[in-house]
């Protein structure tokens, strides 16, 4: 029996580091690797992770195009005539999915020459105490860094199984546009790809099960950027999916609003589901190394990012703090330097922790919301709202619904949150996050610097002169 499990030790390959998922883990692996570690990198699908193959990269490629239409749709307001344009899909994916697979093309053939980090191109799973099987190779270390990341949540609903519906991964590959398109979900990736396919032509359809869209945003943004939707497309709020057929083809839903009797049948050539997503921590045998889990099924992870078993950590969506490649990169930084030095850990600060959505228009956020100070906190604050259409550069963009909303603090004026609707949000944006990181983190830094004008930014410092 000794000599059994000697020959079977053997068979393991020791690493200095392991990390799964070539997402953001990608570069803590790398930095491992050039630090002298001996690093593994596990990775299943495409390199990059879903940031560059299936999320934030393609998909703003995409709405881009949508975007030039909008503005094409919109000149005649500046005295610009456009008589028509057509819209060649094939020719807008093709451009997308050419550049996103070549970079990551790119990437897995720089791995796949080297022998540190290596590259373990296949799917994984823990068959013991920080040992994982990999194809057909058993592989171990003392750290391991999970960044598998997630996917998509598929609802339970009738019929759903036996359809070709697509979620957020196979929307932004359709080779052709649909004619009318119905999305079940109502949160940023309802309002991105909403506003790509909508701005191209396709009729939209919105199913959405709360009273706005974009329900964890500020609720004042949140009813605004409901109300301009609902001009666009048909947009059925508090009503929920309960059965999908096909009929000739095409999807129809059926679906009852809050407090109907009858049912709505909602027809379209193509159902996207964007019901949020989920880890994919159920993948990885996660009890065979004692790693916990919540409810939900998210790593539980402590301020370091470390998981209940010393020596692994986590981060990026599989942990379910922030799901940005922003605050991924972020967390890498902080789980090299951990890795690194366990006995010197620091927690992640996630203060000032932004976000956007890239739909039109556009929206990004930063800090509590309203509702969350009143429910939450005992923080007594102040707000400003400005309008776009009152600045300068307002008027010639003629956004007359746009604004940004800004919640100080009564007591020592320090920026709690700030919320903007409209042209260049993901922008604007960043003055607020740098205002909040720097000195003493009050708004009076906003509100005594001179702006130029009339640029955009000019909203920003009226909001902040008025709170």
């Amino acid at each position: 029996m000794v000599e059994s499990n000697s020959l079977q030790s053997k068979k393991i390959r020791k690493f200095d580091l392991i990390v799964i998922g070539s997402g953001a883990g990608l570069e803590v692996a790398s930095a491992a690797a050039q630090s002298g570690m001996k690093v593994a990198i596990v990775e299943k699908c495409k390199m990059g992770g879903t940031c560059l193959n299936r999320g934030c990269i393609p998909s703003k490629l995409l709405i881009h195009s949508a975007d030039v239409a909008e503005i094409l749709k919109t000149a005649d307001l500046f005295g610009i005539h456009v008589e028509k344009f057509s819209v060649d899909f094939q020719n807008i994916v093709d451009r997308v999915n050419g550049i996103i697979d070549s970079d990551s093309d790119d990437i897995r053939k720089a791995l796949s020459n080297s022998e540190n980090p290596k590259l373990f191109p296949s799917e994984c799973k823990f068959v013991d105490e920080k040992t994982l099987l990999v194809g057909e190779e058993r592989i171990s270390s003392n750290l391991i860094l999970i960044a598998a990341g997630s996917r998509p949540a598929i609802p339970k609903m009738s019929g759903l199984e036996v359809t070709n519906y697509v979620t957020s991964d196979g929307a932004l590959r359709l080779e052709r546009q649909p004619r009318v398109l119905t999305i079940i979900g109502g949160g940023y990736i309802a309002a991105e790809l909403g506003h790509f396919f909508g701005s191209l032509g396709t009729k939209i359809n919105i199913i959405q099960k709360h009273k706005y869209l974009i329900p964890k945003e500020d609720q004042e943004i949140s009813k605004k950027f409901t109300e301009i939707f609902s001009k666009k497309y048909n947009v059925y709020l508090q009503c929920i999916p309960e059965l999908v057929t096909k009929k000739n083809g095409n999807f129809v839903i059926s679906a009852k609003r809050s407090g109907a009797t009858k049912y709505l049948e909602i027809e379209s050539d193509q159902l996207l589901l964007a019901t949020g997503r989920v880890p994919n921590s159920d993948t990885l045998n996660l009890s065979k190394t004692g790693v916990e889990v919540d409810e939900d099924g998210y790593i539980k992870v402590d301020k370091t990012l470390e998981t209940s078993v010393k020596g692994i950590f986590a981060l990026g969506d599989i942990i379910g703090r922030f799901q940005f490649r922003h605050s991924a990169n972020l967390e890498a930084q902080y789980a090299y330097y951990n890795i690194l030095n366990h006995k010197k850990k620091i927690p992640v600060d996630y203060s000032a922790m932004p976000h956007a959505i890239f739909s039109s228009p556009q929206v990004a956020g930063v800090g509590y919301t309203e509702q969350e100070l009143k429910r939450i906190t005992k923080k007594e604050y102040v707000k400003s709202i400005y309008r776009y259409i009152d600045t300068a550069m307002g008027k010639a963009l003629d956004d007359r619904e746009g604004f940004v909303k800004l919640l100080v603090s009564k007591e020592n004026r320090k920026i709690l949150g700030c919320h903007i609707i409209g042209s260049q949000a993901s922008v604007l944006i960043h003055e607020v996050l740098v205002a909040i990181k720097s000195g003493d983190g009050t708004i009076d830094n906003i509100a005594k610097t001179v702006h130029v004008h009339p640029a955009l930014s000019e909203v920003i410092v009226r909001a902040a002169v008025t709170t």
